[in-house]
């Protein structure tokens, strides 16, 4: 994928956030993109202000739905008759932090049910249909340092599943390289500085047959300007990454054909060649927040928290 230009690319996810940063690229590189997300009224006004920037679509998807994603395959087939470029990029948070046994079952349905079955079902659903066309193809899974690389521990259930994402694209692209070579699989990690992403206040989308039963408990770093706090106290950057900048930082990356895509991998390495030493040795491994030099627990503080009302985002590594 050296040139993107006439491609079509899928980006579920994409009406805000990460995901339009990486629709916005697409279409720099003059792309066919077509976005794929659960808010209707946010994919009608990106779809609106992205018109004039080239050929875009929409159609309105929940990615945990097998046959919502059906829907979604056969429009961009009918309407482009190819998919070449898929970002499995739809995420969502647990809805807060907290201690894991004061998670509920919900939290994990809800979770996982967007971040794991979301993909699965991009794959499942999009994968046979871009082998039947024997064209080359890319599938770009989102992943995070939560868990791809090191668990949060307050973000236990966010951190399973994206440990998950990551477990499972490096299964398919080596399946890819031995079973299907015109195809390639990539993790993205975002990452690359402070992201104000739609994914802190991901329970708005929250399906009601989902919703806790119990009130949340409050947890430290759960709000954007609590994480941004703690950052600050750690003397690391505290600026908003650009989105656009992130996507186009993608774009490179598929055209280098890096399986992973990433900023600061130099640091990661230094946190996972701790995490190997100390599974050598049998004893628990660093988690992702000793490489940002932040504490798993800050001190509490009052706060008046509905169920819910505050979320966790901490792709920062």
């Amino acid at each position: 994928m050296k040139v993107l230009a006439g491609r079509v690319a899928v980006v579920t996810g994409g009406a805000n956030g990460i995901g339009r940063g990486l629709v916005e690229a697409l279409l720099e590189e003059k792309a066919k993109v077509v976005i794929a997300d659960i808010e209707a009224p946010v994919l009608e006004r990106t779809l609106k202000e992205l018109a004039a920037l080239g050929d875009v679509s929409g159609l309105r998807t929940d990615v945990s739905e097998p046959a919502s994603v059906e829907a979604l395959a056969d429009f961009v087939y009918n309407r482009h008759g190819a998919c070449h470029l898929l970002f499995n990029n739809a995420g969502v948070t647990s809805g807060g932090g907290g201690k894991p046994w004061e998670q509920e079952i919900n939290d994990f349905r809800w979770c996982l049910g967007v971040n794991v079955f979301g993909v699965a079902n991009g794959v499942l659903t999009f994968v046979p249909r871009m082998l039947a066309s024997g064209q080359p193809g890319h599938v770009i899974n989102t992943s995070s340092g939560d868990g791809g690389f090191a668990p949060v521990p307050n973000a236990s259930i966010y951190a399973t599943s994206k440990a998950a994402v990551s477990c499972y694209t490096e299964a398919l692209a080596h399946n890819f390289v031995e079973h299907a070579p015109q195809l390639k699989a990539s993790i993205f990690y975002p990452s690359g500085g402070f992201l104000e992403t739609g994914l802190w206040t991901a329970p708005r989308n929250r399906p009601e047959a989902l919703a806790r039963v119990k009130p949340r408990p409050p947890a430290p770093m759960t709000t954007m300007a609590e994480f941004r706090e703690a950052l600050a106290k750690a003397g690391r950057p505290v600026e908003a990454m650009d989105l656009l900048e992130l996507g186009r930082f993608v774009m490179a990356g598929l055209k280098a054909d890096k399986f992973i895509i990433s900023h600061n991998l130099d640091g990661v390495g230094a946190l996972l060649r701790a995490r190997a030493a100390a599974i050598e040795a049998g004893d628990l491994p660093p988690h992702a927040l000793k490489d940002l030099g932040l504490k798993p627990q800050l001190e509490r503080r009052p706060q008046s928290r509905t169920p819910d009302s505050a979320h966790t985002k901490r792709d920062t590594v």
